[in-house]
């Protein structure tokens, strides 16, 4: 997996000029200053919602984002994780708020309004599909298309004068499906519509969606940036012309701000995501080839492989240095059967989210998700177990799948 910085020629590396900086050395510097007052080398926790006016405040926008006045409107630890995720993405600027689904949401209300029409991902994740199917078209009069986002041609037939956003995910969640993004961008900027990436599953190094084309990335950094389980919130990255009316509009107006605690949690688990994620990819491949092997295993989804639908896509994207560390597969049996082999892993955990230091199964059910009918066929016939492959030694995972799976089929 490449961490060389994007910057051109071979400036002289200086931590206080992240673009002269490899991606490993970014991902410790990068945001990061000496505490003036103390002299800590780390930026310290600032656990203030209010900061220290001017001598003169009469002339103030309260509602400006620059400097340091009130926590609503930007906070130490928040300037600081902002600037080092613009750095690790590539981006001119970066907005930091409380979920990855206010992030999510704050590019959909600042960017869209009523009359526009949208082009998103049949498979996505579930809160955005809500969004589009129910609160938005109701609450604002925003219309959807869902299409197959792997199909450039249907999006492209997708497109209306009004079209102002075509929403994708690297990697949707939970079929695997892998969005063209440059292809993508072609198709909404010759419409005159941005492009909106959610890259949650393909944290940089791995990949950067803006260098293809995508005007807008966002990731949950409650997932792989943090890495850890224990901190919670997202992010927009993109040009300073479309990230600064997020910050206003959906951070400072609408309140969406990320705790400076977990904006530290953040900003400390951030240092290790290009040796974490080395690991992530390496131990799914493994792991996805093992399910593929086995014949108790109805179906497995992972780009890695070449049975995988967008296989060739994902290899040409990601530069073959790595296909992520998500995958779906089943066993085969029906929901009691799925919930049976769950029960039965020792290593692996059962429970929700994804990008963690341990790794994560949920036995997803079909009750209430929006757009299940648009998953492959297999999912539809056996369900589907999302994994998220942790920091743990592959042959013990491997070794944990194959004894629940030998306790669930008993010979």
């Amino acid at each position: 997996m490449s961490t060389k910085s994007s910057a051109a020629g071979t400036p002289r590396p200086d931590k206080h000029a992240p673009s002269t900086l490899a991606f490993a050395t970014q991902a410790v510097h990068a945001g990061n200053a000496v505490d003036k007052g103390t002299g800590a080398v780390r930026t310290p926790l600032v656990m203030a919602n209010s900061y220290l006016l001017p001598d003169d405040p009469s002339t103030m926008d309260w509602s400006s984002a620059e400097g340091l006045v009130y926590t609503r409107n930007s906070g130490a630890n928040q300037v600081a994780l902002q600037n080092k995720l613009a750095a690790l993405e590539g981006g001119e600027e970066a907005v930091v708020l409380a979920t990855g689904v206010a992030a999510l949401h704050s590019v959909f209300f600042t960017h869209l309004k009523s009359g526009d029409h949208v082009v998103v991902s049949n498979v996505t994740y579930d809160a955005v599909w809500r969004l589009f199917a129910e609160l938005l078209p109701e609450k604002y009069g925003i219309e959807a298309t869902f299409v197959d986002i792997g199909d450039l041609d249907t999006v492209r037939g997708a497109m209306r004068p009004n079209t102002r956003l075509v929403h994708a995910e690297t990697i949707a969640n939970p079929t695997t499906t892998v969005a063209d993004i440059a292809g993508l961008a072609d198709i909404a900027h010759a419409a005159g519509a941005l492009l909106s990436v959610d890259s949650t599953w393909t944290p940089p190094p791995f990949y950067r969606a803006l260098r293809d084309g995508a005007d807008l990335v966002v990731h949950s950094l409650t997932k792989y940036i943090n890495g850890h389980g224990d901190a919670m919130g997202g992010v927009v990255i993109g040009s300073r012309e479309l990230v600064e009316p997020i910050r206003h509009q959906a951070m400072v107006e609408v309140g969406g701000v990320i705790s400076p605690f977990n904006a530290w949690m953040i900003m400390r688990g951030s240092v290790t995501l290009p040796l974490r994620l080395r690991q992530h990819l390496t131990s799914a491949e493994k792991v996805a080839q093992y399910l593929a092997s086995d014949p108790r295993i109805a179906y497995v989804y992972y780009p890695g492989l070449a049975s995988h639908p967008q296989h060739a896509t994902a290899r040409r994207q990601f530069g073959g240095e790595g296909f992520g560390a998500m995958m779906a597969f089943a066993v085969d049996g029906d929901s009691d059967t799925q919930n049976r082999f769950v029960g039965h892993l020792r290593v692996i955990t059962s429970a929700v989210s994804l990008g963690h230091d341990e790794s994560l199964i949920v036995h997803v059910g079909d009750s209430g998700r929006g757009g299940m009918e648009n998953y492959p066929e297999p999912f539809r016939k056996y369900g589907h177990l999302r994994l998220s492959v942790g920091l743990e030694d592959a042959d013990d995972l491997i070794a944990d799948i194959r004894a629940a799976l030998d306790a669930t089929f008993p010979s």
